[in-house]
């Protein structure tokens, strides 16, 4: 078995991969390590840089092609069910993550085998601030719903163990998301400090859709706490409104109170927007359940090619 596996969700790095690649080989990690790259559908011609990778094949190869865009979860997922590495680290293609890091993590969590996963952090992040107001409304989303230990960043430069990549590969849902997976399994969980680079070239993949569309995910797939959550504000709800119509029967009784139809229009829009909140959520669960149950595919690889060894 390889010693190191490192996965590497390519999109929109035409320019960069090559490179990162070459001094990924440079490293020198006993036992062997290869690096699974997987293209998701990228726009530019990442598929043909990867292709030339394989071609000089600099260390062990295997590549794979996604039929088309399906996230960066999604195409981690796809890595890690191609790694064959006792460890497996994911890096992105961005240089943000420097590859002498690689070997820091790896060598990190091999001196603490009794840890199934070790995930890293920056003394200074270098995301713009858009991206960094992001990751602070999912860590805090992430430590109500999915009861993350308070002081962990849930960094995509991580390092699993074989342990836990196979049971993170046994999720066979269409909206993975690889830390709510890790800590549905795991409290075996360490933490390293490595350095955080500006990004070499181009600009961030996460767009505000994606970014609702990952919560989302976390907040569905991940946790029934929105239910929860709007069961109370059911029931408070419907408190509110007993004591407003208790209230109104006996000011009816006491007084000669005017019948107004602006407070009248207030309630009900108030009372009928909760309830299609609710109705949305319910449907939300409801349509993720249908969509798993008639098996939308996590992934779908369009060809795959292996090299170096």
């Amino acid at each position: 078995m390889t010693a190191l596996s490192i996965v590497i969700p390519v999109y929109n790095g035409a320019t960069s991969i090559e490179r990162l690649v070459r001094e990924l080989a440079q490293l020198r990690i006993d036992g062997g390590m290869e690096v699974v790259l997987v293209n998701d559908c990228s726009p530019d011609a990442s598929w043909a840089a990867i292709q030339r990778i394989c071609h000089e094949a600099p260390m062990p190869v295997v590549a794979i092609d996604l039929a088309r865009n399906f996230g960066e979860h999604n195409a981690v997922m796809a890595g890690y069910a191609a790694a064959s590495g006792a460890h497996i680290i994911n890096i992105d293609d961005d240089f943000q993550n420097p590859p002498s890091e690689v070997e820091r993590l790896y060598l990190h969590h091999l001196a603490h085998k009794e840890l199934d996963v070790v995930y890293t952090y920056y003394e200074r992040k270098r995301h713009s601030w858009f991206r960094n107001m992001g990751s602070r409304f999912n860590d805090a989303v992430a430590t109500v719903l999915l009861e993350k230990p308070k002081g962990l960043y849930l960094s995509s430069f991580r390092c699993v163990s074989r342990f836990l990549r196979d049971r993170i590969i046994e999720y066979s849902g269409p909206y993975p998301y690889i830390d709510g997976i890790i800590l549905e399994h795991t409290r075996r969980i360490g933490r390293l400090q490595v350095l955080h680079s500006p990004r070499a070239e181009g600009h961030s993949g996460y767009t505000l859709r994606k970014l609702v569309r990952l919560w989302l995910i976390m907040f569905v797939n991940f946790s029934v706490m929105p239910l929860r959550v709007s069961s109370v504000m059911g029931i408070g709800v419907s408190l509110v409104g007993f004591a407003m119509a208790i209230t109104t029967f006996i000011e009816s009784m006491i007084t000669d109170t005017p019948h107004g139809w602006a407070s009248l229009m207030s309630a009900v829009v108030v009372f009928s927007g909760i309830q299609l909140l609710m109705l949305g959520l319910i449907g939300e669960y409801l349509g993720r359940l249908f969509l798993m149950h008639k098996g939308k595919p996590m992934y779908t690889v369009r060809e795959r090619l292996e090299a170096g060894r």
